[in-house]
């Protein structure tokens, strides 16, 4: 009997998925990717929806147990097309406080978000937090009518319309990612097999 494929719980941009996917030496068709709502990040767990979840940074939650990292993620500023940094190779994190930033959204993490969008720069400038975020649609709207930037990642680059940009920032370390599965619940053989080669793939 044909085992099924992994469950694997994404957000935005599938591309890094499926880079840890190859590089733990899978078939695409091994990995069903299911898409997850920022707002509800763990819901697929919970419900039993997926098996994993690609997670970045370290949830404060005792319900996850945490891979060690298959993957690293560099951080990027995203801004419209418009911005008066969209044009540039790379920005700092310090260029980001003259403009609004996003709200951590829903149930997600306020732990996590903190290192996603840090509430002051290393230098101590805060960045004002006041954007809803919801769809990836929203976002982009917020961003090209107004100047808000959105402080993320740069694997969001790959699922950006022509209207945005991801530029890199190159002062924030790149976001380590793991894969999460839900504590108390036996994750079958092939989770389990998939797992250990996504670690030695990123090893």
């Amino acid at each position: 009997m044909p085992t099924r494929p992994i469950r694997l719980g994404v957000h935005g941009s599938p591309h890094l998925a499926h880079r840890i996917v190859s590089a733990a030496g899978r078939r695409p068709s091994e990995v069903e990717f299911i898409p997850y709502d920022v707002t509800e990040p763990f819901r697929p767990l919970r419900e039993g929806r997926c098996d994993l979840l690609l997670v970045k940074y370290t949830p404060g939650t005792s319900d996850l147990v945490l891979s060690r990292p298959v993957a690293f993620d560099g951080r990027a500023l995203v801004v419209s097309a418009a911005h008066p940094l969209a044009d540039r190779e790379t920005v700092s994190i310090e260029e980001a406080a003259p403009y609004d930033v996003f709200r951590c959204p829903g149930d997600f993490p306020p732990e996590v978000w903190d290192a996603v969008v840090p509430p002051r720069t290393p230098a101590g400038l805060p960045l004002r937090r006041v954007h809803p975020v919801s769809t990836l649609d929203a976002l982009v709207d917020t961003l090209a009518t107004s100047r808000a930037v959105h402080v993320s990642f740069q694997s969001v680059a790959a699922v950006l319309p022509p209207g945005a940009r991801a530029v890199p920032v190159h002062d924030l370390p790149d976001a380590p990612v793991t894969l999460g599965r839900w504590r108390g619940t036996e994750p079958p053989p092939a989770v389990r097999e998939f797992v250990a080669a996504a670690e030695a793939g990123a090893a």
